[in-house]
């Protein structure tokens, strides 16, 4: 039998404390699946008198994660402490230069130091794990890294941020107002009290640059990421997108171009019968389009205790059996550099709504602005509310056939200047999926 795996576990929030819980009821099944026990030997938290519902009272404790992981006495540094800086990156550092696997759940940490952790990691001949930094318990790292490596990805889209997802689900069908949905989700959990990283897609926005590196074998660059979020959406886009046959979605999309790579996170407008359209609540997924398989989906929970515990274990699981393959899937040195794509056409036109002036000239105005910048209009609704006067601003809502996002953009910002709007205009992308 093979000694036991040493465990340095740092952080034991929720995750933490599931992933300690799920190793003590595992035990002998996770001992006999690699051949050698797994030991919780250290822990670092703030409190240690907490009860967080499972015995760790042989594991010597640590009120400084970056002391636990410089510890000879661990064999893994578990990271699940949290933010991009500060003690979990001096942590990792520490444990890294030790030459010690790291296996985290931090896709902050990731996004924004990656590359040169991955760096140190090879230069002291070790690697770093993160299946659970990104869609919580969906094994899509794995599938990409490694049941994958023969495929060219083309493609990766999905529902990575399950905060946001829960949020539309329950406008579409309760029709709840923005503001009242995010009120019950930081009631329920799902939001947290500040919730600008999850709304703003910013979560999602990490998570995708990770999966872009994965995918397409090139360096990490998170400020490439164009990042929108769903503050802006209304029931009345959602009500639209239902009568014309689609559904809204924050969507994060990497794919390769031939001018290079684009990174993208926004609402989109999918159509109601695709596979992602039907992803609903906190549930994630994550599709990848390949040149051998054709188009593969993962779908799951994306965060909670015990699903992203179990995609830290199944880490841990690779390390007790002695398989631990480059961070990235392949050396940091082999990794290309990051060309971003310029602007293109995009193939599913746009969603446009406008609240515009009820005076003469203004519709022939706005179509004149379209006109200019070259983009073909498929049709054009004034939605008026029953009832309302007709001096009021009416809203209109313009899909648009294929065009550029920068002639869009333009062309609004045009729009705006000719003083026929009341608000500013709101743009989302029509994806044509399957």
């Amino acid at each position: 039998m093979n000694s036991p795996l040493r465990l340095g576990i740092a952080g034991l929030g929720t995750v933490g404390a599931s992933l300690a819980r799920l190793i003590e009821t595992k035990r002998q099944t996770l001992e006999h699946r690699v051949g050698r026990s797994l030991t919780i030997a250290a822990v670092s938290a703030r409190d240690a008198s907490k009860d967080r519902g499972v015995d760790l009272s042989a594991a010597r404790f640590f009120a400084d994660p970056v002391a636990l992981a410089r510890d000879g006495e661990i064999d893994v540094f578990v990271e699940l402490v949290g933010g991009s800086d500060g003690a979990a990156l001096d942590s990792v550092r520490a444990a890294l230069s030790r030459g010690i696997p790291v296996v985290t759940a931090n896709k902050a940490l990731l996004a924004y130091h990656g590359m040169a952790l991955a760096e140190l990691a090879t230069a002291n001949g070790t690697e770093i794990l993160f299946e659970a930094a990104v869609a919580g318990g969906i094994p899509v790292i794995k599938t990409m890294r490694e049941a994958l490596s023969g495929n060219d990805v083309k493609r990766v889209y999905g529902i990575l941020n399950g905060t946001c997802n829960y949020m539309l689900t329950r406008m579409e069908k309760e029709g709840i107002a923005f503001d009242d949905c995010l009120k019950d989700a930081q009631r329920l959990g799902y939001a947290e009290a500040d919730p600008t990283f999850d709304i703003g897609g910013f979560d999602a926005g990490h998570k995708l640059a990770l999966l872009t590196s994965l995918a397409f074998g090139c360096a990490i660059d998170l400020d490439s990421v164009f990042i929108e979020g769903i503050e802006a959406v209304t029931l009345d886009d959602i009500r639209a997108a239902a009568e014309l046959g689609y559904r809204i979605k924050l969507l994060a999309v990497a794919q390769r171009t031939e001018s290079g790579i684009e990174q993208r996170v926004h609402p989109a407008m999918v159509p109601a019968g695709s596979a992602i359209a039907r992803v609903d609540g906190v549930t994630n997924a994550v599709a990848i389009d390949t040149d051998l398989l054709g188009s593969i989906l993962l779908a799951g929970p994306g965060a909670g205790g015990n699903a992203t515990a179990s995609a830290v274990l199944s880490d841990i699981m690779d390390v007790a059996t002695g398989f631990v393959p480059p961070t990235f899937g392949v050396p940091p040195e082999k990794l290309s550099p990051y060309r971003r794509a310029r602007m293109r056409a995009h193939e599913g036109g746009y969603y446009i709504r406008l609240s515009v002036q009820d005076r003469v000239g203004a519709f022939a105005s706005i179509a004149q602005r379209m006109a200019e910048h070259r983009i073909s209009l498929e049709s054009i609704v004034q939605r008026r509310a029953p009832g309302a006067a007709a001096d009021t601003a009416a809203p209109v809502i313009l899909i648009t056939h294929e065009t550029s996002e920068e002639a869009v953009r333009n062309a609004l910002a045009a729009v705006s200047q000719d003083g026929h709007l009341t608000d500013e205009p709101k743009m989302i992308r029509i994806e044509p999926l399957k």
